[in-house]
């Protein structure tokens, strides 16, 4: 009986495997396979110099501060990240998305994880497929590492690193191997892909879109997209990708392999969010963005202190609050909506109009709150938070503190904290300073500084202890 019945068995069994091949979204046995480049750096050596080059580019571009959009753009993000091959997975990396507001059809992203694209590209794209697939384009890129492995092969020629960079070079990092990627590897990263890198970020694009469950066609669709809008000419996300040869063909060959049911292309969300942002107005051009400078407010429209001094013009925090990632995506936090973020490499303050100038060619706050990190000596938390304190001290006032320091917790982990009193030498006005401190893994300091006048710093510790409770930090 067992003989008898085994040919029925085995065609049962083989029957089988042919419905569980045909019920796959992605069919796995037939996709081109891609590997990694040499590279001489280590993935955490990606994280930092990803971080460096995100802090840069936050200070030189105007980030999109809208909430509502940016969770859209992040979650179709997150989408991808989760269909990166395991292979191509580094539990180092995070990965997070922010738009960058400007109408150049452009995206691009950072070794370790961090995305921006532009306004532009969304508002361009005819579907949510059209996006996610330049999305999961940059995403393969920083998934194969070819920022450093970029960076690796220009040292092994000898080629001269360091041109091109945003903004000029990225500001040197950590002693040690990332800090050799800072101070070379990151302008090589950001000149234009070879064409072999440009074809395996074309396959692994479209092959993470079929395992997010989106139509790996849209990909190439989306090339011809931004070549009609753009004239011809390619805009700024074809200037910056040289097209390797037969690029829409190649793409539409490994799509044949890639089987979707019922593909992702158009949503309501994709459809409200293109609408809302359309409706702001026309975004500037990257080249307006250059000529207009830096994003950040300077003199000529602040004010200098001590000629236009805030008193009686600062607004009490609002009640309503908007979230912020900042640092290179280290922190987030939730900050009043009428206070204006103005930021740099290390550091951002978040403060009223009217809280902030120049004085003596120096910045000036006088109501708000500073979130930063800080490199210290010291792996001890009260040892670390006098050095902090001591190169305060060195920036001119009298600071004095006035209270010893309290145990508190910052984002789920132990922290301190100490209140300073000040006498801000641009107004003469006494002000009351609060410090509050704990350490990232890497034995960095995190610090959060709030500032405002003694007589009205009763009206803001509410906003200071709303933010301090909104913290997050992802290192």
């Amino acid at each position: 009986m067992i003989r008898k019945n085994y040919p029925k068995v085995q065609r049962l069994m083989a029957w089988l495997t042919v419905f569980t091949l045909l019920a796959m979204p992605v069919s796995v046995f037939t996709q081109t396979k891609i590997a990694y480049h040499s590279n001489k750096y280590k993935p955490t050596d990606d994280v930092k110099v990803g971080r460096q080059a995100a802090a840069e580019v936050e200070q030189q571009m105007p980030i999109l501060n809208d909430v509502e959009a940016t969770s859209y753009v992040s979650r179709v993000g997150q989408r991808l990240v989760s269909a990166i091959p395991p292979e191509f997975q580094h539990p180092e990396f995070s990965y997070y998305f922010k738009i960058v507001n400007a109408r150049d059809i452009n995206a691009f992203a950072l070794p370790g994880g961090p995305m921006y694209v532009n306004r532009g590209m969304i508002e361009a794209a005819r579907n949510e497929g059209e996006m996610a697939g330049v999305m999961a384009h940059e995403l393969s890129h920083v998934a194969l590492r070819h920022g450093t492995a970029q960076a690796s092969k220009a040292q092994k020629y000898g080629l001269l690193a360091g041109i091109l960079g945003i903004g000029g070079q990225i500001l040197g990092g950590p002693a040690g191997a990332a800090a050799q990627v800072a101070g070379q590897g990151v302008g090589v990263y950001f000149l234009k892909f070879s064409r072999e890198y440009e074809t395996e970020a074309d396959i692994l694009g479209a092959q993470i879109m079929a395992r997010a469950g989106y139509d790996p066609h849209d990909l190439a669709s989306m090339f011809q997209t931004i070549e009609r809008q753009s004239g011809g000419g390619g805009g700024g996300f074809l200037s910056d990708h040289p097209s390797p040869a037969n690029r829409y063909e190649r793409i539409n060959q490994e799509a044949q392999y890639l089987r979707v049911e019922n593909p992702v292309r158009d949503t309501r969300d994709f459809a409200r969010i293109q609408e809302r942002l359309r409706g702001m107005g026309p975004a500037p051009t990257m080249a307006e963005i250059a000529r207009g400078g830096q994003r950040y407010p300077t003199s000529e429209n602040t004010g200098n202190y001590p000629n236009n001094p805030p008193r009686g013009s600062v607004s009490n925090p609002s009640s309503r609050y908007q979230s912020y990632s900042e640092l290179g995506g280290i922190v987030r936090a939730s900050v009043p909506n009428n206070w204006r973020e103005l930021g740099g490499s290390n550091s951002v303050w978040f403060a009223p109009e009217g809280a902030y100038g120049q004085y003596q060619n120096q910045a000036v706050f006088t109501h708000g709150v500073n979130l930063g990190i800080a490199q210290t000596q010291s792996r001890n938390l009260q040892q670390a938070t006098n050095e902090l304190l001591n190169s305060l001290g060195q920036g001119g006032g009298n600071l004095r503190q006035r209270s010893g320091y309290q145990r508190t917790t910052v984002a789920g982990r132990t922290g301190s904290t100490t209140t300073l009193s000040n006498t801000n030498e641009a107004t003469g006005q006494a002000e009351v300073v609060t410090v509050i401190t704990t350490q990232l893994r890497n034995g960095e300091l995190f610090y959060m500084i709030a500032v405002a006048p003694e007589n009205e710093f009763g009206s803001y510790q509410n906003a200071f202890r709303n933010i301090l409770r909104s913290l997050q930090l992802n290192d």
